[in-house]
């Protein structure tokens, strides 16, 4: 097959299975395959396309059409202007929790110290580090699979930084239970869907995503309620706090937050108009 014939060969599949974006991830897979870019398509549909990467093409988007996610098949996903390796072992960072790091940004300083509880791929803690300077962070998972991800992301993302710029370190950590010392700011995308909620969640979702990074309880709060209660142990004076939400979780959140002593709490939505990040300071003196 010629790499146009190729292309709607995947589409035509994707289609059958179901796959609502058929078009734009036969593309892009065949991109991921060839190294090619979108104007190929364009323009060369009529090269002509080696026998292994044919191969590796049909392979994936058989793949595909049993739900793996496209991002797990090309091991990366984008996520505030750069490029995450992701696998199995963490959650596919989201558009939607670029609202927490873009909230975050805007309260984070030079020379500031950033504690990420729940860090998966790293995309948050990263990311603030990467647009940011002289600033140290601390990412926090239970999983030392996810660490180990995290790892090879700060490696890469953060390793062009000059000495002195920025330092990162992952551990193995329950919430705050191997975590000493204070931060100026905490930030956390934790597990918030109620655990009823997660068999109904996508294929994509439920059957490849890790149920831990998920899985937020009975009710979904289960994590917001000890991080609110043990996060000002770990916050200097003037210290804020930063929380990814469920689009109906911004009231009960900041209660827990308010409750936990708190103050100038904050909801933000994100583009859809839906709730997705709850925020608050630590007080001085208290």
């Amino acid at each position: 097959m010629t790499y146009g014939e190729l292309y709607h060969w995947g589409e035509k599949e994707l289609l059958e299975a179901g796959i609502g974006e058929a078009a734009l991830e036969a593309r892009l897979l065949l991109e991921h395959v060839c190294g090619t870019n979108r104007n190929d398509l364009l323009v060369h549909p009529d090269r002509a396309v080696e026998e292994e990467q044919h191969a590796v093409y049909g392979k994936l988007v058989r793949q595909r059409c049993t739900r793996i996610p496209m991002q797990h098949l090309t091991g990366m996903q984008e996520f505030m202007g750069l490029s995450f390796s992701v696998n199995e072992h963490v959650l596919i960072p989201r558009q939607d929790t670029e609202i927490l790091v873009e909230e975050a940004l805007r309260s984070l300083h030079d020379g500031m110290e950033v504690l990420d509880l729940c860090t998966g791929s790293g995309c948050i803690l990263i990311s603030l580090l990467h647009y940011s300077n002289d600033c140290r962070g601390v990412g926090a998972d239970i999983s030392e699979a996810a660490l180990e991800v995290a790892r090879r992301n700060g490696e890469k993302l953060l390793g062009g930084k000059k000495n002195g710029e920025c330092e990162v370190r992952f551990v193995r950590s329950d919430l705050f239970s191997e975590i000493s010392g204070k931060y100026d700011i905490i930030v956390s995308n934790p597990p918030y869907i109620r655990s009823d909620v997660i068999g109904t969640l996508m294929p994509e979702v439920r059957d490849h995503e890790p149920v831990l990074a998920l899985d937020g309880g009975a009710d979904g709060l289960v994590f917001y309620r000890k991080i609110a209660a043990e996060s000002r142990d770990y916050l200097y004076g003037g210290g804020m706090l930063f929380l990814e939400i469920g689009y109906d979780q911004g009231a009960a959140v900041s209660t827990l937050l308010e409750e936990a002593g708190f103050v100038e709490v904050q909801v933000v939505k994100d583009y859809a108009g839906l709730d997705r990040v709850v925020y608050g300071t630590r007080s001085f003196g208290d």
